[in-house]
This record gives structure tokens, C-alpha cells and sequence, in this order.
């Protein structure tokens, strides 16, 4: 790079994101640009970041066109710092990610480069079947995709491998090993067969958007991989909820902040979770990932229908004030969908709450890699007996049912269900006099 130029890197958009998917591009070759102007946008898994320009110049290079995946740290663009005028030519405006990595002295082995490096791109996914079945990259190079660009999916190898297996007499050794090799290292992206359906001339079609996919890949692969089993638990909320009825006002006045349950049953998590170790952990192959810190998450809906998940970092170590501001400002910025990447990684455990939408309970699917989530039902009033002096009398109180599924792999019934009824306890044994 000639000091007269500076070139525009993927950003780092987490601590666990190792690339990202170029979505659209704001300029061309060509093009002047100011500090902070908008150069490109890129996706993850997580969210979607507009990448602003670090310096003023002219667009000398762009490196990358719509659809490609770069890593972290690959550059994206080149600006021309002197803002000379720049002609446009094929050679700047896309170049291949192969031919920009090349450093002067590697261009005399050009040829030799190419015949061992891929010349479109595979994803992680395709490159780990195909080297778990031993298909070669000459053969992968042949395959005809059916992605964007001809770009092979995991369905296209699914299917060449099947056609290898199909070739192999029945019966024979060679048939079973293949087919126990498949079996093994395809279980989890053999899709399943899609199920038929009719179309009337009044019904309407709905392309999911980008992060509608990502949540219903999600979903699946969290089934897939977590054998689910949801226990539920009712617990009697009165004086937590009466506490918070007499103080919401003050609180507010007080510490400009709305008081929402939410942070109550939150506190309460955190110290079950500190409390049971082996619920705040994640499962990688034979290895079980015991998490240092409790960070939790809590599922927000966005105004377009679609779900994210922003993460309270060390939450055990927060008292009811900062986990109360950190949920409000989670909530705002959630449905807006202006959360940055750093606050949607890391959680340990997961917060759904369906009573905000009037629901009583529900199962929840687990948010990979986390062993477990909690369901919040909706608060009702409800007549429950009550142990006295006295004896046992009938008496209104505020009941809500709370729902915990577990990955019965690591987590068995006895340590689920401790858990579980661990957070009713604390919250039936709110204390009324509590301070603000």
C-alpha cells in the first residue's frame, strides 16, 4: 500500500463474528468521499452495521461486491488520500479477494496460485462436509451450484454425496462404511423434506427477510442439536408485585427510569445462576464450557416482527437500578434495531418474557450455545390457599407461571428442576420493606 492510500478493513463486529456478508454498496470507483460518509454495509448473524468512511479521498478500489463474505480484518475498499480523479475500469471496481491478498513478490507464481486456490466461494459449512467426505476442490470446482452466482449449497453436495453412495453395490462393506460416514458427518444438514404446499389464486407470498432466515435457521439447529425438555413451576409473586406498585412512581421520579417486572425476575436469575453453576454453561463436542461470568439475555421483539437478543454482562454484579436501565435502553434500542454487535454477544443465559404479550406459558427453545432459557408468563390474580396461624384460608394473590427448558444432555431433571424452583423461591420471598 502506497502511503498515499489507505486501505478500508472488515470491522471487528464481536468477539465471536469471524466475517460478515457485504449487503450493499453506498459508492464507485471514483467517488469522493468525507470522513464518516457511508461506504458499505455488512451482515452477521447478529445485526446489520453501516461501515462509515476513516478518512476523506477518492474511491480508488472496491474489493468486494454484493453477496461476497470477507473475513475480519480483509480489506473491503482502497482510498485514494490525495482525492485524485480516478477512471473507472473493471480491474478496480471488483477485484478477487485471491489477487488482492497477493503481496508484488508471490505475482511470479500466479499461475501455480491459482491451481490450488478455489475460484468462487465456499461456505464454512460446504468446505467441512466436503473434507469430512473427502471430495477434492478440482471436483468441487466442477459441481453446478444452485446459490446466487452458481455458488454451491449444502444441498448440492448433500445430494452429490447421496449420488456417491447410490453408485456403491448394496450390501457391500464399502456401502456401509460410506453410509455410516454420511450419516455421521451429515445428520445435522440433511434438510428435511419439504412439505407440500398449495397455493391459491387469493393467497399472497412473503419472502422472509435476511434476518427472518437467520432466525428460523437458528431455531431449527438449536432443536436439531439440544434434546429440549421444559419444566414449569407456579410462583406466587404478590409481594413483588405490591412493592412495585407502591414504588414505580418514586422510582421513576427518582432515577428517571420506568420500573417494568422484568428487572425483578432478572436479579433473580442471576443469583440462581450464581448459584448453580452447571445451568450457566455451553457444550462444545465431548466438552462441557463451565462460564466464568453470568451474562443473560433478554429477548426483545423488534417493530418489524422479527426477535433479538441483547446480553447484560456480569448481571450478578448489577443491583435492581442497572439491570432496570440496561432493559429499558435494551427495549428502546431492540425494537428500533439499533443495537450494536458488542450487545448481542457473549450471553450465558437466556429471558423470554411471553407475558408481556398476554400469554400464560410457553416451551422456549434454547439459544445456542446456552444450555437453557427461561419463559415468563403473563401476572394474574388468582384465589390460592394460604397456610396461617390461623389455619388455611383462601385469599387473592398474584400468581405467574415461569418455564425452563434444558438441554437433557448436560442438564438432567433434578438440576433443572432445582434451578427452576430456585427463581420462584426468590421471588416468593421478595422483601416488602425493601429500600429503592
Amino acid at each position: 500500500m502506497y502511503m498515499s492510500e489507505f486501505e478500508v478493513l472488515i470491522p471487528k463486529l464481536g468477539e465471536s463474528i469471524q466475517e460478515a456478508t457485504i449487503t450493499k454498496l453506498f459508492i464507485n470507483v471514483g467517488d469522493s468521499v468525507k470522513e464518516d460518509d457511508l461506504l458499505f454495509e455488512v451482515a452477521t448473524d447478529k445485526v446489520d452495521s453501516e461501515i462509515p468512511s476513516p478518512v476523506s479521498g477518492t474511491i480508488k478500489a472496491i474489493l468486494c461486491k454484493v453477496d461476497d463474505v470477507l473475513a475480519v480484518g480483509k480489506v473491503a475498499m482502497v482510498i485514494d488520500l490525495e482525492g485524485k480523479n480516478i477512471e473507472f475500469s473493471e480491474s478496480n471496481q471488483i477485484a478477487s479477494k485471491e489477487e488482492s491478498d497477493t503481496k508484488p513478490e508471490e505475482k511470479t507464481n500466479k499461475a501455480d496460485y491459482k491451481k490450488t486456490i478455489a475460484k468462487r466461494f465456499y461456505s464454512p459449512l460446504v468446505k467441512n462436509i466436503a473434507k469430512k467426505e473427502g471430495i477434492p476442490l478440482d471436483e468441487l470446482e466442477n459441481i453446478e451450484g444452485s446459490g446466487i452466482g452458481g455458488r454451491i449449497q449444502k444441498n448440492d453436495l448433500i445430494r452429490l454425496i447421496e449420488e456417491r453412495r447410490s453408485v456403491v453395490p448394496e450390501g457391500s462393506s464399502q456401502q456401509s462404511l460410506l453410509h455410516s460416514e454420511i450419516k455421521t458427518s451429515t445428520a445435522d444438514t440433511i434438510p428435511k423434506s419439504k412439505v407440500s404446499v398449495s397455493i391459491g389464486s387469493e393467497d399472497s407470498i412473503i419472502e422472509m427477510d435476511r434476518v427472518r432466515k437467520l432466525i428460523a435457521n437458528h431455531m431449527v439447529m438449536s432443536k436439531q442439536t439440544s434434546p429440549h425438555v421444559t419444566a414449569f413451576v407456579e410462583a406466587d409473586a404478590t409481594e413483588m408485585v405490591l412493592w412495585r406498585n407502591r414504588n414505580k412512581n418514586d422510582f421513576q421520579t427518582r432515577y428517571g427510569e420506568k420500573l417494568t417486572f422484568l428487572p425483578f425476575f432478572t436479579e433473580a436469575v442471576a443469583k440462581a445462576l450464581s448459584e448453580y453453576r452447571m445451568i450457566n454453561i455451553s457444550v462444545d463436542g465431548d466438552h462441557i464450557i463451565l462460564r466464568k461470568n453470568i451474562n443473560i439475555g433478554i429477548a426483545v421483539a423488534t417493530n418489524n416482527g422479527n426477535l433479538m437478543v441483547p446480553v447484560i454482562k456480569e448481571a450478578d454484579s448489577k443491583n435492581l437500578l442497572g439491570l432496570t436501565k440496561e432493559i429499558n435502553l435494551f427495549a428502546e434500542a431492540g425494537r428500533k434495531e439499533k443495537l450494536n454487535p458488542d450487545q448481542l454477544q457473549g450471553g450465558t443465559f437466556t429471558i423470554t418474557n411471553f407475558g408481556s404479550f398476554g400469554n400464560t406459558m410457553g416451551t422456549p427453545i434454547i439459544n445456542q450455545p446456552q444450555v437453557a432459557i427461561l419463559a415468563i408468563g403473563t401476572i394474574e390474580k388468582k384465589p390460592a390457599v394460604i397456610e396461617t396461624v390461623m389455619g388455611d384460608t383462601v385469599a387473592v394473590r398474584h400468581k405467574v407461571f415461569l418455564s425452563l427448558s434444558y438441554d437433557h444432555r448436560v442438564v438432567d431433571g433434578m438440576l433443572g428442576g432445582k434451578f427452576l424452583r430456585r427463581i420462584a423461591d426468590l421471588i416468593e420471598a421478595f422483601d416488602p420493606k425493601r429500600i429503592i
